[in-house]
């Protein structure tokens, strides 16, 4: 995967999800904050339909969106993107600086907009700040697709299921914000958005660094070069001298042979 191809693909990827993210911002901010009609039909939804298994597996999905699990996994990324010591520290590094950051504006964002959240008597599960976004689906969603990028980077074996399950997870976590009532469906959606528009930031921004590839061996098709120095090629010699020369040679030999034929057959028709 080559800087300028990364980049593009990054920079497009951000420009998209960022003017999604700004247009369902201000969809909210228009509405006051009051839920849209989606948001509406799927927490009714919800709170119908919460038999006491499903509510033990939402809580204990909702529960790794956020905390350890998302900064061991963007640590994670960061071990697979890099391929020697000091390219994986180097990796861990800006994976977890993305993910922090990302909160961290993510933040910003929720005290700026300050959505309440559904009613609390909808609640299944602890929640605490304003509603949008969602913070447990933008980290989950950011850490997964860290990890995605790093699979697709090194070519891992097997990268396939892995990034299916980790884009998975992340959508499920999102999810199960608004099966236990805590979200409003657009407060998941906007942290999709969020996530997705912060990723191709970062991306662009490690694309575009100085250097000619994001992480050194990598071929277009995201496959691994190997682990030596690239070769050199040698500069080809003066081969046209060598030919010549050869067939000079060659020549001269042929010749040779045919003299002393011809001496061979003088002598035994003398004798």
């Amino acid at each position: 995967m080559r800087g300028d191809r990364t980049a593009a693909r990054a920079g497009g990827c951000a420009l998209g999800a960022w003017a999604a993210f700004g247009l369902l911002t201000a969809v909210v901010v228009g509405h006051d904050g009051r839920p849209l009609p989606l948001d509406r039909a799927l927490l009714l939804w919800s709170v119908g339909h919460r038999p006491d298994v499903a509510l033990a597996f939402a809580r204990g999905v909702t529960a790794t969106g956020t905390g350890v699990v998302p900064f061991v996994l963007a640590a994670v990324a960061g071990v697979v993107a890099g391929r020697t010591p000091r390219q994986r520290a180097l990796a861990v590094a800006l994976c977890l600086g993305c993910l922090g950051a990302g909160q961290a504006l993510r933040y910003g964002v929720m005290t700026l907009v300050a959505r309440p959240r559904p009613p609390l008597t909808d609640w299944q599960t602890h929640a605490s700040g304003w509603a949008f976004p969602s913070g447990h689906t933008t980290t989950s969603a950011l850490a997964a697709g860290l990890l995605i990028v790093a699979l697709r980077v090194r070519g891992a074996r097997g990268g396939a299921p892995l990034a299916v399950a980790a884009g998975a997870w992340a959508a499920l976590v999102g999810l199960t914000r608004v099966y236990l009532g805590v979200h409003w469906f657009s407060d998941v959606v906007d942290g999709w958005l969020f996530a997705a528009g912060w990723l191709g930031v970062c991306l662009y921004a490690v694309a575009r660094r100085p250097g000619a590839e994001p992480f050194h061996g990598v071929t277009a098709a995201g496959g691994d070069t190997g682990s030596g120095p690239p070769r050199t090629p040698r500069p080809p010699g003066p081969a046209q001298p060598r030919t010549a020369g050869t067939a000079q040679h060659r020549t001269a030999g042929a010749a040779q042979v045919r003299t002393m034929g011809a001496a061979q057959g003088r002598t035994a028709g003398t004798a």
